[in-house]
């Protein structure tokens, strides 16, 4: 169905802000037309909200090394029953993505699996372990959109320069974790009462502050393109308001989960809860909700990490870190909504507009010209989240059992539609 006319749909327009009545028409795969109003054919969406796909910049897919945990193929189905049109995925792989010979399986493979678009970031240094560029020019041309070390952070500052230095040249992405690694590592939540009362080993905010305010220094001295993946700290904010108020060619991120979970989700000991940066206070959680609703925060992703039972059924200090969240992005976004905080283009700003400006992609948007990636939803469906019922392989998801309001009906790529709830 790449020709299509959709009417009767709320348009969320994050590009002008606007959430109208109205439709849509598609034609080879693009945005053909799009109206305020009624107009009669095509398919009736009943008053439904219709946006554009989910750009999703930072997920993991466990292809090559460790296909037991997610494969494209499941990824690709939990994209698109999630709305996400298009993953860009990380190179923290077992085999890193650091060649162009890598890259090039991993990029085939996802074009061969997965239903939606695919985007890899390759490795920023040679087997992530911070001491040798990896080929960055050859990466680019092997279809690489960033270039990232993932949690692994530089210790090196006369390496990361140098990559820097040399991506500035290309004009390439650096994605990078703004976490100083010696406060950091070994860390399982956020230093505080909570972290006391649980003798859990905990990790000052002020880690998150010193790794960002070290980077964004090299990204003055060597004018880099420059993104943070993940913020999620009051005390890191100051210094992202100094770098764009400057200038400087930097981004920001912030995971689905510490906009709308915090440090006492934790409880008892519940592994899935567990991520990497370690849940928040409150107040840290209402702060980044803000930083997103003024811009200061461009970009929400759900920083997708599977893991298997065996990882997760540990001690809590023991379990590995991370939670799927390719299924549960748009539903648990959509709490903020909700509650007041965030509109619905507000939110497709950040994830969908921004992530696909910020690498160069041509969706995020309902506009003419634009590829007809979209998702169709019900904002206001109840349902309570059975983790088992979640197409990743991996069901590590810290909203299991809890009631969630916002239902994807169907997601369109290019025109086709990829996943439709009805037929589901």
């Amino acid at each position: 169905m790449t020709n299509a006319l959709l009417h009767n749909a709320r348009l969320i327009d994050p590009e002008i802000g606007s959430d109208t009545l109205g439709w849509l028409r598609i034609e080879d795969g693009a945005i053909a037309e799009i109206g305020e109003g009624d107009r009669s054919g095509g398919t009736d969406c009943g008053g439904l909200c219709l946006a554009p796909g989910i750009i999703d910049l930072g997920v993991k897919v466990g292809e090559p090394g460790e296909r037991h945990k997610e494969s494209f193929r499941t990824a690709g189905a939990a994209a698109a029953a999630g709305g996400v049109t298009t993953i860009v995925t990380r190179p923290d792989t077992t085999t890193p993505i650091d060649t162009p010979e890598v890259l090039d399986f991993v990029r085939r493979r996802g074009q061969e699996a997965a239903p939606v678009r695919f985007r890899p970031m390759a490795a920023l240094t040679k087997a992530r372990d911070g001491r040798e560029m990896t080929e960055l020019g050859f990466l680019l041309d092997a279809g690489a959109v960033a270039f990232t070390d993932g949690d692994r952070v530089t210790t090196d500052i006369k390496v990361l320069s140098r990559c820097m230095t040399y991506a500035r040249s290309l004009g390439a992405l650096i994605v990078a974790h703004p976490q100083d690694p010696g406060l950091s590592v070994g860390a399982a939540v956020t230093s505080g009462k909570f972290a006391s009362l649980r003798g859990l080993p905990a990790v000052s905010p002020m880690a998150e502050r010193i790794g960002l305010e070290r980077d964004l220094a090299l990204v003055e001295m060597t004018g880099a393109r420059y993104h943070a993946d993940q913020i999620s700290t009051t005390a890191a904010l100051p210094a992202l308001i100094r770098a764009k108020a400057a200038g400087l060619d930097v981004t920001a991120g912030v995971s689905i989960h510490h906009l709308t979970l915090n440090e006492l989700d934790v409880a008892d000991y519940r592994t899935f809860f567990k991520v990497k940066p370690p849940l928040r206070s409150e107040d840290d959680r209402i702060a980044m909700v803000e930083a997103v609703r003024d811009g200061l925060i461009d970009v929400i992703c759900s920083m997708h990490t599977p893991q298997d039972e065996e990882s997760k059924r540990l001690p809590y200090e023991a379990a590995a870190s991370g939670a799927v969240g390719l299924e549960t992005l748009l539903p648990a976004a959509l709490r903020l909504y909700h509650a007041e905080q965030l509109t619905l283009p507000e939110l497709f700003r950040a994830m969908s507009l921004n992530p696909a400006r910020r690498l160069g992609l041509p969706g995020g948007r309902l506009a003419k010209g634009a590829p007809a990636d979209l998702v169709l939803f019900d904002p206001y469906a109840p349902f309570v989240l059975d983790r088992f019922t979640l197409r990743s392989k991996s069901k590590n998801t810290p909203f299991d059992g809890q009631r969630m309001q916002g239902r994807i009906e169907q997601t369109f790529v290019g025109g086709e539609m990829v996943y439709d709830r009805g037929a589901a």
